[in-house]
Formats: C-alpha cells, sequence, structure tokens
C-alpha cells in the first residue's frame, strides 16, 4: 500500500489508478482515534464528522471540540454543512493548515439539516453550491487544497448530471455520490445513477453506500467506473475492512482500545465503537452482558476474560478474532447436527412400512459394502470422540457451577449474568453429548437387530418354501398311490401284479426319502430359530442395560449439579 502524507496532494492520488479506499464523515464516530484506526487497516482518506461551520465559526469552544487532529492523520478531509459561501470560505481557511481538503455536504437527509438549509436540500440548489465551491477555492492560499462535495441522487438523474457538471464547471475537486436519494434510507443503491453521474463528467467519482466488505469495493467499481469507495457503516462494523477482513480481527479491537485510552476518548464513544465492531461475531446474550458495562475498565476485563489479552494475540498472529471466538461454538455446533443426524436416522429406521428384508437390500447395496469396511473403526472413533466431548462438558459444568466462581461473580457488576449464560452452555453441551453417545449405541443395536430380523425372515421364507414342496410331493406321491392301487385292481395276471408291486415299492422308498429328508431341514430349521430367539433376547437385554446405564448417568450429573448450586 502506498502511504501518503501531509505533503500529499490528494488529488495525485486519483492518479495511481488504484480505488481509493475512503472512511465516510459519520457524526460523532469519525473522530481522531477512529480514523487513526482505520488508517492501520488500508483506508487512504479520512473524513471528519460533518461540522457545522457558521457555528464552527462563532465558537472557539466549538472549534475546539468538532475538530482535533495530529501529524498521522493525513490526507484528512474536513466536512462542513453550509449555506452560505462566505462563511464555508473562512471555516476552510482555519483548517487548511490542518487538512488536505474541505467537503461541502449535501447529502444529509436529516430534517433538522435540511430545515436550516443544509445537506441534501442544496442538490436543488445548484447555483449556490457552485457559490460556495468558487469562494473557498479563491481564499484558501493552497492551490493543492482540493474542494469537494458528497450528494445524494434526484428521482430525475438527469437533475443530479446536470448539478454535477455545474459543480465541476465552479472547480470542484471530486464529487462523492450516494447513491440513493434523499428520501430513501435502506434501499438498494442505484448503481445504474452513479455509473451515468461518472460517464457525465471529467473529475473523480466516489461511489457511497452498501460497502461492507473488501470484495464490495471491487464490485462498485467494475459496476460504476468509480476511482475510489467510501463506506460509513461497513468500517463501523469492521475498521479492519479495507485490508480484507470479513470480521473484526482480534488486534484491531485492541488496538481500538489502546487508541481510545491514548487519545482520550469518552467512555459513550469508545463503548458504542465496540459494540459494533462485536455485533456481527457474538450472540444476543454475550451482547446484552456487555451492552450493560459501564466503565472502561469493566470493558477491557470483560475483553481479556472473555477472548484473552492482547498478548495472547501474538501467539496466534495470522488468526482472526472470529475464529477465536466461534472455534468452541463451531464444534458443539458440529455435536449438534450430529445428533439430529442421529435421530433422523432412527426416525427413518423405524418407518413402519419399509420391512427388514428391505432394509437389507438397501444395506446390501455396493456403497454400503464400501462403508462397511470401515464401520467399526468409524464407531469407535465416534465413540472416543463423543465421550470426550462429554467430558469436557462435565469439566466446564462444575467449572461455572463452583460456590467460589459464583461468590466472585457478584462482587463484578455485569459479570453475573455472564457466568449464568457460560453455565447454560455448559449444560447444553453436556446434553447433547450425553444423548449423542447414547443414540449413537443404540442406532448400531438397531441396525444390528434390522438386520437379524432379515435373516430370520429369510430363513422363515425358505422354512415355508421347504414345507410347500414337501405338501406338494406328498399330495403327488398319494396320488401316485392312488393310481397304482387302480391299476393293480384292474390287472389281470400275476405279470401286471409283479410289475404294479414293484413300482409300488419304487415309489414309497422315494417317498420315505423325502420325507426323512423333509424332517431334517424341519430339525435344522428350528435349530437356526431357537438359536436366533436367544441371539434377540440377548440383544434385547443389552438394550435395556444400556438404557439404565445412560439414565443413572443423567441423575448422577442432576445430582451433582444440584449439590453444586
Amino acid at each position: 500500500m502506498k502511504t501518503f502524507n501531509a505533503n500529499t496532494n490528494v488529488m495525485e492520488m486519483f492518479e495511481t489508478g488504484n480505488v481509493l479506499k475512503i472512511c465516510a464523515p459519520m457524526v460523532r464516530y469519525s473522530k481522531l482515534a477512529f480514523r487513526s484506526l482505520v488508517r492501520k487497516y488500508n483506508c487512504d482518506i479520512c473524513f471528519t464528522p460533518m461540522i457545522v461551520a457558521a457555528d464552527f465559526m462563532r465558537s472557539e469552544k466549538a472549534r475546539d471540540s468538532e475538530f482535533t487532529t495530529s501529524k498521522g492523520d493525513r490526507p484528512l478531509i474536513v466536512q462542513f454543512a453550509a449555506n452560505d459561501a462566505q462563511t464555508l470560505a473562512d471555516a476552510a481557511c482555519v483548517v487548511a493548515p490542518f487538512s488536505d481538503g474541505v467537503d461541502l455536504n449535501c447529502g444529509c437527509p436529516q430534517r433538522w439539516a435540511m430545515s436550516s438549509g443544509y445537506g441534501a436540500c442544496l442538490i436543488n440548489k445548484p447555483e449556490l453550491v457552485n457559490d460556495m465551491v468558487r469562494t473557498v477555492k479563491n481564499q484558501v492560499d493552497n492551490p493543492n487544497y482540493s474542494v469537494s462535495i458528497k450528494i445524494r441522487i434526484h428521482n430525475d438523474i438527469r437533475k443530479t448530471v446536470d448539478l454535477c457538471q455545474k459543480a465541476e464547471s465552479a472547480g470542484v475537486s471530486w464529487i462523492t455520490v450516494h447513491g440513493r436519494t434523499a428520501q430513501e434510507r435502506h434501499q438498494p443503491v442505484h448503481y445504474e445513477a452513479i455509473k451515468t453521474i461518472k460517464d457525465s463528467v471529467n473529475i473523480p467519482v466516489i461511489a457511497n453506500g452498501d460497502i461492507k466488505f473488501l470484495r464490495d469495493v471491487e464490485a462498485t467499481h467494475k459496476l460504476t467506473g468509480v476511482d475510489g469507495v467510501m463506506s460509513a457503516r461497513g468500517l463501523l462494523a469492521n475498521p479492519a475492512m479495507f485490508a480484507g477482513y470479513e470480521d473484526t480481527p482480534l488486534q484491531c479491537i485492541w488496538d481500538w482500545v489502546d487508541l481510545a485510552i491514548e487519545h482520550g476518548t469518552p467512555f459513550t464513544c469508545f463503548h458504542q465503537h465496540l459494540i459494533y465492531m462485536l455485533e456481527r461475531v457474538t450472540s444476543q446474550p454475550e451482547r446484552k452482558v456487555f451492552n450493560s458495562l459501564y466503565s472502561t475498565s469493566a470493558v477491557i476485563d470483560y475483553l481479556q476474560k472473555t477472548y484473552g489479552t492482547e498478548q495472547d494475540y501474538t501467539t496466534y498472529e495470522n488468526s482472526s478474532f472470529t475464529g477465536h471466538l466461534i472455534i468452541m461454538t463451531l464444534q458443539w455446533t458440529a455435536v449438534a447436527l450430529f445428533l439430529y443426524a442421529e435421530m433422523g436416522t432412527l426416525l427413518i429406521l423405524c418407518i413402519p412400512f419399509i420391512s427388514p428384508k428391505r432394509w437389507r437390500s438397501i444395506f446390501h447395496l455396493r456403497i454400503w459394502s464400501y462403508v462397511s469396511r470401515f464401520w467399526n473403526k468409524v464407531f469407535l472413533t465416534m465413540i472416543i470422540i463423543l465421550i470426550v466431548l462429554f467430558l469436557d462438558a462435565v469439566r466446564e459444568v462444575r467449572k461455572y457451577s463452583a460456590k467460589d466462581v459464583g461468590t466472585n461473580a457478584k462482587l463484578q457488576p455485569n459479570m453475573y449474568d455472564h457466568l449464568h449464560m457460560k453455565l447454560f452452555r455448559a449444560q447444553r453441551n453436556l446434553y447433547i453429548s450425553g444423548f449423542a453417545v447414547f443414540l449413537w449405541l443404540v442406532m448400531k443395536r438397531v441396525i444390528t437387530m434390522i438386520s437379524q430380523l432379515a435373516s430370520m425372515s429369510d430363513t422363515t421364507a425358505a422354512l415355508q418354501a421347504q414345507a410347500d414342496g414337501a405338501n406338494q410331493a406328498a399330495k403327488k406321491y398319494m396320488e401316485d398311490n392312488e393310481r397304482l392301487k387302480q391299476s393293480l385292481m384292474e390287472g389281470k395276471g400275476d405279470q401286471a401284479t409283479a410289475e404294479g408291486m414293484e413300482l409300488l415299492r419304487e415309489e414309497v422308498k422315494k417317498l420315505k426319502d423325502e420325507l426323512k429328508a423333509s424332517d431334517e431341514t424341519l430339525t435344522k430349521s428350528h435349530s437356526e430359530a431357537d438359536v436366533m430367539k436367544k441371539q434377540m433376547e440377548g440383544l434385547a437385554r443389552e438394550y435395556d442395560r444400556l438404557l439404565k446405564e445412560h439414565q443413572e448417568l443423567q441423575n448422577r450429573e442432576h445430582a451433582g449439579d444440584k449439590k453444586s448450586d
């Protein structure tokens, strides 16, 4: 990143070819300490909060209060609200030695500003705007000093284009365009209007509106072709946004603490900035606790106890604050998702109209035969992981249930609720991990029982088929016997009788052999059925034992919690 100093000509920055990244003017927020913070994270130009020029010139106290800067606070643009050319020029002359340009606010949509002739009402007074720009240019004794305007757009974009072209002819250095009308607040930004303005003038144009991540900078540049982008709420939520961080890094949090203390930032402003920075990465209960803190020391103590000290950060130089904050949350989210997956799987396995035989055919698919090679290792691994998490949750519950911890928390304002929140989380994690272990064991038993039921079903079907075959054979032999008897009775001569008797003997022998084989098969099937029945009874007893152990474990934990309380 190119660095700039007090001798920098702001207009030369637009000639580098890079999209400039600018911190917007924010009432109460874009003051010296915050400007110093965002400059550490690739912000090219900073604006002061909007200052009412008439009040600034009328009161020395107002000047001392509204405008503070330092040697490192460059490049700096001072934004004024004004409705009179000479007043604006006088204010610009006062701040010119300590800044690189002034900006005329023509975009503030607040009622008080517009009723006083400031802000967005000026976009309907192009002649007044031109007069103020010319007067400042003529009276500030610095040819490199920039004079810019920040505007909103008209419903009729032709009026906005006309305003910008007239301002360009009056000598304005650049124009910042907030891509909404004065009546719009959170509606989508009109990028096509910004592009139209950029194509209509020959001076730099800055786009403003909905710049919340670094990727939005390049996206806006591609859509509009502007020379720079300006962010307000995006930088409040993440002052390191222009450095490429998705959320506020831990180092940025501690940088803000150091800078705020160094510049003597009032607690309200110091605290509010941290509320914005932590909003994306903290839960609602955590925000409730943090928002209730009442002093700088309480805030610093909270940050140290919750996220670690500033020195801890050096051990993890490349880690982000978000990763540091949510690593445990992600861990338990994964366990909860695993628990939901177990519950869903058990519900599917227990669907009544899918028979065990059908499930076994599903289990025989090629993908399951591949998974089955690793099933036992996966099962044991998950059991170990869940038990470790369960024991960790038990440790956390005991830690936050200890009497001395509760006593110390009561002595520190606003920490009692935080302690209870931690205890609640630990108890929640305990139940999640314990139930996940239980369901994991149950699911394995259910799958085993389904497989055994399918095997029993197949065995029963085979026995039924054999019995039906034996019945058919017996019926056939009985029919053949009847025919033989009839032939013998109707046969004439000793030869026919002898042949009939021989045929009858053969058929009787064959029938005896078939009956013997059927009897052996039935005996074997009965033996297998008895074995399967004993196995099922053993599995049922094992399942009851596991259920009783899990219940005893929960009762012990409840008893432990009550004793701790």
